[in-house]
């Protein structure tokens, strides 16, 4: 399995999150761990996500999974047999031209960007991998119309943040998809149910899409 890992998957897993289930925590630490040992974990050469990754975790001074997991990254970034580096062509800061929906990246949060644009620079365009950031549930749908994929480790949590964030709006769909590998070690993604909301609507390349919510805070 490849995948393309967001920041707070190892915060996470690092138990930083503290209104997270531990079902939650237990999916974050399954997936690293399964990254670690029987798949490939996708970054670019230019350090943006390895850079975000270091400013919000210490190796020497965290013990967790998600520390572990990044000191890993960084012994391993140069082995193509874990690790695959892709580049990313940055055009203003935050921007790039990797990211297939313009009007999308400019609601997107700044920082999130690099996440989807190395996802689609990789020619298997792996899933990008959200543990809490329930804004991306705003946002999947468009980039799933490209062909990208968000895989929800914590999905009941994640739902949970977005109805306390936005309690008048519909609670939006999340994906069926499962995640990549059924592998030991691979996220099980409790509360993996069906779930109300509205339904999903792909947009199709090409098409410059409006009325996104503008990004806000991050859970």
């Amino acid at each position: 399995m490849r995948a393309v890992v967001d920041t707070n998957v190892l915060l996470v897993a690092d138990g930083e999150h503290k209104d997270v289930s531990p079902d939650c925590v237990s999916s974050c630490v399954d997936g690293l761990e399964g990254l670690k040992n029987q798949g490939i974990v996708v970054i670019d050469d230019d350090y943006h996500i390895i850079g975000e990754y270091l400013h919000k975790t210490d190796t020497r001074r965290d013990k967790g999974v998600g520390a572990a997991f990044l000191k890993w990254l960084l012994q391993n970034q140069a082995n193509p047999a874990h690790v695959e580096r892709v580049h990313i062509t940055e055009t203003a800061p935050d921007h790039f031209e990797e990211f297939p929906d313009p009007a999308l990246e400019s609601a997107f949060d700044p920082p999130d960007r690099k996440f989807v644009a190395v996802a689609n620079a990789h020619p298997d365009k792996p899933p990008i991998w959200q543990a809490t950031d329930s804004r991306w549930l705003d946002w999947w749908p468009t980039l799933a119309g490209y062909g990208l994929r968000v895989e929800f480790l914590c999905r009941e949590d994640v739902l949970r943040f977005y109805k306390a964030k936005s309690p008048a709006r519909e609670t939006p769909s999340l994906p069926q998809n499962r995640p990549s590998t059924t592998a030991a070690g691979s996220p099980r993604l409790r509360g993996n149910r069906p779930t109300g909301g509205r339904a999903p609507s792909s947009r199709p390349p090409g098409r410059r899409s409006r009325g996104y919510p503008a990004a806000a805070g991050k859970d």
